[in-house]
């Protein structure tokens, strides 16, 4: 079993940055590739990043550029840097994470998410 804590969120306003983290305990080995995903009111949810056991990183469309995702795979934890946002993108970002083993296939996780505001 997997538990996942994020935080980091809050107000910024238009044009700030903000970082996430996102903090995984118990079973964590094998844990493939962790993300994070953003829902906002009346919108689909939206894949903003993701990083893979080896590095490789998928960013959504309308973040490259801006924002950077990290993990340290040691210490069980990844972070999101988000740079010039925009107040369409207020949503809730919420950490997730596969995880692959061999008797199981795979499992996703999730965490509780964090609000993220911006707003003048």
């Amino acid at each position: 079993q997997v538990q996942l804590v994020e935080s980091g969120g809050g107000l910024v306003q238009p044009g700030g940055s903000l970082r996430l983290s996102c903090a995984a305990s118990g079973s964590t080995s094998s844990l493939n590739a962790m993300g994070w995903i953003r829902q906002a009111p009346g919108k689909q949810r939206e894949l903003v990043a993701l990083v893979m056991l080896d590095g490789t990183t998928n960013y959504g469309e309308f973040v490259k550029g801006r924002f950077t995702i990290s993990r340290d795979n040691g210490k069980n934890t990844e972070s999101l840097q988000m740079n010039s946002l925009k107040p369409e993108e207020t949503a809730i970002y919420c950490c997730n994470a596969k995880q692959y083993r061999n008797s199981l296939g795979w499992t996703d996780y999730w965490g509780q998410g964090t609000q993220v505001t911006v707003s003048s």
